[in-house]
């Protein structure tokens, strides 16, 4: 029932902060090819990772790495999504009421429906856990789904703090190399000394450009889901003890902003 979407906003602030830093040298400075090192990313990204692995499960840190991309193409969260999902079991309740949960469970079938916690209810309800009973074991379902999912928002937080880290190691092994062959001419100091803090940049730039924003995203995406899932919660509990529709809308209102409210009697004109 969820899908992705491109978020055009996301591409436009990494557009819009890569563009700001690339300006700043360019209107700086003419030899701004001495901002590019690839020595330098190596080893602020080749340290991020190594430190990355050796404090979480490698399955975890390349699950993270291939969900950064994920920011850019989030599931679709808008309050008419989270509507359309309320609207889809109100519409189960009226089948429910009418033809019994059987028939429930081949809608869910025919559509290939694989939402796990839609799944996990299904699969509940359809052995008799009802009302008081299944709600418990959803929301540690609700739970468990969330974190395992902040897993990621966790990573993605800590290689923003190995990040600057690995730049400075980075920039003192510039500067014992600099002064180690600088010997008596100390005209080699100003672009030794420039070559030796890009490394810090590049750590400062990844974890404030990148890692960060990435991070708090995945966080923010996150919790919509979660409450996206408790409305979903709400609405299966409620199609498990056989209420009316209008009662299970009543009850979804509670979690949805007033301009968004659920509202059958619109439906029906």
């Amino acid at each position: 029932m969820r899908k992705r979407f491109l978020s055009v906003w996301t591409l436009m602030g990494i557009a819009f902060g890569i563009g700001l830093f690339v300006s700043a040298i360019m209107r700086s400075t003419d030899n701004y090819m001495i901002f590019i090192s690839v020595n330098s990313a190596i080893m602020v990204l080749g340290g991020t990772l190594a430190a990355t692995m050796i404090s979480y499960n490698a399955r975890y840190v390349f699950g993270t790495i291939g969900g950064m991309f994920s920011i850019i193409f989030p599931y679709q969260l808008s309050p008419q999504a989270l509507n359309k999902d309320a609207m889809s079991v109100i519409e189960w309740s009226k089948i429910n009421s009418k033809e019994g949960f059987k028939a429930v469970e081949s809608i869910i079938a025919q559509k290939k429906i694989n939402d796990p916690l839609i799944v996990y209810a299904k699969d509940l309800i359809s052995t008799g856990v009802k009302g008081n009973a299944l709600r418990p074991l959803m929301e540690d379902l609700v739970e468990c789904m969330l974190e395992r999912q902040m897993i990621q928002a966790n990573i993605l937080q800590t290689m923003a703090g190995f990040a600057p880290g690995f730049g400075m190691i980075g920039t003192l092994i510039g500067l014992i190399i600099m002064l180690d062959n600088m010997g008596a001419d100390i005209g080699n100091v100003g672009p030794g000394l420039a070559l030796a803090l890009l490394t810090t940049l590049y750590g400062v730039l990844f974890a404030q450009l990148f890692f960060k924003p990435a991070a708090e995203k995945v966080k923010q995406n996150v919790e919509i889901l979660r409450h996206r899932n408790y409305i979903l919660l709400e609405s299966l509990v409620l199609l498990s003890e056989g209420r009316a529709s209008f009662e299970i809308q009543d009850q979804i209102n509670r979690f949805i902003a007033p301009s968004h409210w659920i509202d059958l009697t619109k439906k029906k004109k």
